[in-house]
């Protein structure tokens, strides 16, 4: 088998248990994302396709807030694998600059292929699979929906952001609504215009049904 036929694999395996809005079809989602973007840039298809199949190995969300795991898990297979150390080096560094954080967390790796994979797994947190995701994970954390008196906070810091315990409306305040002008690539940004649109009409509706205006 191929190296990425060995990846998918490996992550099927890995994430067969994960909570729903980080399982293997989110990884399957930002992967076709990914291929998409690419098609339209010059970048290394294989780093592509690998840091978007192992970007979310090991999420520090589900792992008491350790980061470093991610990255671990990543480079322990890969250098199982028949790829070059400067592939490695580039998949992990992917992996441990991909993270939103808050949108203060300053990257120490740019690179063409990070723009692509970036872009790709941040269109799946808007639009209608970024409500569904949303609100799933709300409901695994047990949060409040909504609630009128918890105002979302736009400056938190990257500690403040993980550990936050809002109500799931406030995070597209606080995350999904800003991604739209965070997008690296020309593809990126374009597919995050129509789904930052559908979330704007969602919202506008889920108030006017909170009020009992519809």
């Amino acid at each position: 088998m191929s190296v990425i036929d060995n990846t998918i694999l490996f992550v099927k395996n890995k994430l067969q248990n994960a909570e729903a809005g980080h399982d293997w079809f989110h990884i399957e989602r930002v992967y076709r994302n990914s291929l998409l973007i690419a098609n339209e840039e010059e970048c290394d298809l294989e780093v592509v396709k690998l840091a978007a199949l192992l970007h979310d190995i090991a999420d520090s969300k589900f792992n008491d807030g350790d980061e470093s795991i991610g990255p671990k898990t990543a480079r322990t297979f890969l250098e199982q694998q028949n790829i070059s150390q400067k592939t490695i080096n580039h998949v992990v560094a992917i992996i441990e600059n991909i993270s939103f954080k808050g949108g203060n967390f300053e990257k120490k790796f740019t690179s063409k292929e990070l723009e692509i994979v970036q872009d790709a797994d941040r269109l799946d947190a808007i639009g209608a699979i970024g409500i569904a995701r949303t609100f799933n994970y709300g409901g695994f954390k047990n949060r409040q929906l909504y609630n009128p008196e918890i105002a979302p906070q736009l400056k938190m810091t990257k500690e403040e952001y993980k550990n936050s315990e809002a109500p799931t409306i406030n995070h597209f305040y606080e995350k999904l609504l800003l991604l739209k002008d965070k997008m690296n690539t020309k593809t990126g940004k374009k597919i995050a215009q129509e789904r930052h649109r559908f979330m704007e009409l969602f919202l506008s509706q889920f108030y006017a049904e909170w009020d009992g205006e519809k």
